[in-house]
C-alpha cells in the first residue's frame, strides 16, 4: 500500500521491536507509511495493552484516534490509534485495529489510556461502532434527537442519509458530577460559542464560591467538514476548506492537511516553500498569542492591558497582510508547496516591522508581569496536575505550562523548522497554573519573532515554491502535525481513487485540551471559571446570559454577560447578590 522506505531512514523501529518482544505474535502487519511514520496492525484484544505499553513505558503521547470505513477496501472498519513517540527514536506510530463489520465491537483503550476517550466516543457516534468497556459511554458529536441508526461517516449510502428527521424532542444528555457529601449549587454556563470547534455548555457544581466539580458538552453545531471533503471536494481543494476550521490558526490546519497528503504520496516539497510555511505559521502565532494575552488581562479585570494588547495585535495582522495579501485566511497552501512567494522588498519590510512590534509588545509584557493584581489573580489558579496531563495528552501552552516539553516544531521538526531545530527548544513552565500558561505564551511570542528573523535572514533558500510533478497513488494514508498557537493540529488523510479524500480526520488543538478542563476547574472559585477557560485559549465568545441555579433553595437568577464579567473581576460578592 505504501512506498518502500530505506531502512536507514526509518524511525520508531526500536519501538516496534519492543512491542514484538513484549507481545509476541500480536502484530499482524508492519508498514512504514513515511520516513517518520510506521503502522502496525495488531490484534484487537491486545490493542489496549500494546497502546498502554507504548504510551506509558516508551514515552508516547496520543493526540487522537482516526476511524475509517474500509469495508470497500478490505471488508472491515479500521481504527488508527496515533501515538507521538517523543523520547527515544522519535516519530509516529499508527496502531491499527480492524473491527468486524458484523458486530462493530472493539475493546476500548480508554480504561488504560484515558487520552483515547473522546476519539472512542466519536467513532461510536460517527461510525456506529461499539467500544466495549469505554470509560464514558455518552454520545460526543451527535445531538440527543439524532436517529440512533444513522452514522454520518459510513461509506455505504444505505447507512447514511442526509438531513435525517429528528427522532425525539427530549434532551437527555447526562452531565457528570462527583460532589460527594457536598451540598452544591448548579451553575450552567452556556451555550458558549467556540469559534474553533462548536458552541458548548458548561455545568459548574459549586458549594458557596468553591467549584467542587464540573462537566461540559461541546459539538452543538457540527459543520460536517470531513464529510463535505470526502463527498463533494477534490483532495487538492481541501487545503482551502481546512483553513476555515479555525479563524485564528487556519493556516496551521491547511499546512497539516497538505503535509499529510505529501507524506502519503511521497511528495518532496521545495525548501523555499517549506520555509515560507514556517514563516507564516509563526506570524499566525504572533497575533494569536497577543489576542490571548489581551483576553487574560480582560478576565482578570485589567481592561487597559486588554485594549493595548489588541492595539499591538493590529501590527501583527498588518504583517500577515503584507506577507500574504490577507489579514487571515491566506489561501496560500497547495499540495506540493505554496502559491505565493516572499519577495525581496517584503523581506526587508518584514524585518523592519518585527523590530517595532517586538519593542511595543515588550513594554506591555513588562507592565503585565509587574502588575501585582494580575499575578495574584493568575497564580495558583486552574492547576493542571502533571499526572492528569500525562493521562490525557493535552497540547500547546496548556501542557507546556505544566512542565512538559511538547512542541511539534522541535520534537518532530517539519517544514522550515528542520533547519533551525537544533537552535530552539520548547518553552515550559512548571507552575501548572494560569500564570504559567501565560508566561509560556509570552516566551513563545518573543521566540516567534526571532524565528521569523532567523528564517528570513539566513534560512530562506532560493528555488521554486511548488512541486507539481508527482504520481497520484490512491489509498495511501499518512499523518501530519503542525504546532498551532494553541497546540498541535493533526490531520490524518487517505485519498481515494476518485480524486477525493477517502477519509480525512482533522483534529484541532482545542479538541485535545477540553478533556482536562474538568480537573482544572476543581478547587477554584466560581469567579475563576472564565479565567481558567481563557487560559486554554479555546477560541470562543460568550453568549449573552448565564443562569445560576440554587438547587437547595430552588431559586434561579439570570445574569447578563456584563454582570458575569463584573463578578469575575470582583470576587467580593456572591453571584446571587449581584
Amino acid at each position: 500500500m505504501h512506498m518502500a522506505i530505506d531502512s536507514k531512514l526509518r524511525t520508531c523501529e526500536t519501538h516496534v521491536l519492543a512491542v514484538q518482544e513484549k507481545f509476541p505474535y500480536q502484530i499482524k502487519e508492519t508498514q512504514w507509511v513515511s520516513e517518520d511514520q510506521v503502522c502496525i496492525t495488531v490484534d484487537g484484544d491486545s490493542a489496549p495493552d500494546i497502546i498502554a505499553f507504548l504510551y506509558y513505558e516508551r514515552g508516547g503521547w496520543m493526540p487522537f484516534m482516526a476511524g475509517n470505513d474500509e469495508r470497500q477496501l478490505n471488508g472491515h472498519f479500521a481504527l488508527y490509534y496515533l501515538l507521538s513517540m517523543e523520547e527515544e527514536d522519535p516519530g509516529y506510530i499508527h496502531v491499527r485495529v480492524e473491527v468486524e463489520r458484523e458486530t462493530g465491537e472493539f475493546k476500548a483503550v480508554s480504561p488504560k489510556v484515558p487520552a483515547a476517550v473522546w476519539s472512542e466516543r466519536e467513532v461510536q457516534d460517527m461510525f456506529g461502532l461499539k467500544a466495549v468497556g469505554i470509560i464514558d459511554d455518552r454520545n460526543l458529536c451527535l445531538p440527543d434527537d439524532w436517529p440512533m441508526d444513522v452514522h454520518p461517516l459510513r461509506k455505504d449510502s444505505m447507512d447514511y442519509r442526509y438531513r435525517p428527521m429528528p427522532t425525539r424532542e427530549l434532551e437527555d444528555y447526562e452531565f457528570l458530577k462527583d460532589t460527594g457529601d457536598h451540598e452544591t449549587t448548579t451553575v450552567p454556563m452556556g451555550p458558549l460559542h467556540i469559534t474553533s470547534d462548536e458552541p458548548g455548555h458548561f455545568r459548574l457544581y459549586v458549594e458557596g464560591e468553591n467549584i467542587i466539580d464540573a462537566d461540559y458538552r461541546m459539538f452543538f453545531v457540527h459543520r460536517g467538514m470531513e464529510k463535505c471533503a470526502e463527498s463533494r471536494m477534490n483532495y487538492d481543494s481541501v487545503p482551502f476548506l481546512a483553513e476555515r476550521i479555525c479563524g485564528i490558526c487556519g493556516f496551521a490546519h491547511s499546512t497539516a492537511y497538505a503535509q499529510s497528503i505529501e507524506a502519503a504520496q511521497g511528495i518532496e516539497v521545495p525548501l523555499r516553500a517549506q520555509v515560507i510555511r514556517a514563516i507564516i505559521l509563526e506570524t499566525e502565532r504572533l497575533h494569536s498569542h497577543l489576542l490571548n494575552l489581551g483576553l487574560v488581562c480582560h478576565f482578570s479585570g485589567f481592561d487597559t492591558g486588554f485594549q493595548h494588547f489588541f492595539r499591538v495585535r493590529e501590527q501583527s495582522m498588518d504583517l500577515a497582510e503584507m506577507l500574504t495579501g490577507a489579514r487571515k485566511t491566506y489561501g496560500l497552501n497547495l499540495i506540493g508547496g505554496v502559491r505565493r512567494d516572499i519577495l525581496a522588498e517584503q523581506k526587508l519590510e518584514t524585518l523592519k516591522y518585527l523590530d517595532n512590534l517586538a519593542a511595543d509588545a515588550q513594554r506591555l509584557v513588562d507592565e503585565l508581569v509587574s502588575t501585582p493584581n494580575f499575578i495574584n489573580r493568575a497564580k495558583g489558579i486552574g492547576i493542571l496536575d502533571p499526572k492528569v496531563a500525562r493521562d490525557y495528552s493535552p497540547v500547546g501552552p496548556t501542557v507546556r505550562g505544566s512542565g512538559f516539553a511538547r512542541d511539534v516544531r522541535w520534537v518532530h521538526p517539519f517544514a522550515g523548522y528542520k533547519s533551525i531545530a537544533d537552535k530552539h527548544e520548547p518553552i515550559t513552565q512548571d507552575s501548572c497554573d494560569v500564570l504559567g500558561r501565560t508566561l509560556v505564551r509570552i516566551g513563545e511570542f518573543t521566540d516567534s519573532i526571532h524565528i521569523i528573523q532567523e528564517l528570513l535572514e539566513t534560512d530562506l533558500p532560493e528555488g521554486p515554491i511548488l512541486n507539481d510533478r508527482w504520481t497520484y497513488v490512491p489509498h495511501r494514508y499518512a499523518l501530519a502535525a503542525t504546532e498551532a498557537p494553541r497546540g498541535e493540529d493533526m490531520h490524518w488523510s487517505m485519498i481515494g481513487d476518485n480524486q477525493k479524500c477517502y477519509r480525512w480526520r482533522a483534529k484541532a488543538s482545542t479538541y485535545s485540551n477540553w478533556p482536562v478542563l474538568r480537573s482544572m476547574f476543581r478547587g477554584n472559585t466560581l469567579s475563576d471559571a472564565a479565567l481558567i477557560v481563557g487560559s486554554l485559549d479555546p477560541c470562543y465568545s460568550c453568549t449573552e446570559r448565564v443562569t445560576v441555579v440554587d438547587v437547595k433553595k430552588n431559586k434561579e437568577q439570570t445574569l447578563t454577560r456584563q454582570q458575569l464579567e463584573d463578578y469575575c473581576c470582583d470576587r467580593r460578592h456572591s453571584p446571587l447578590e449581584i
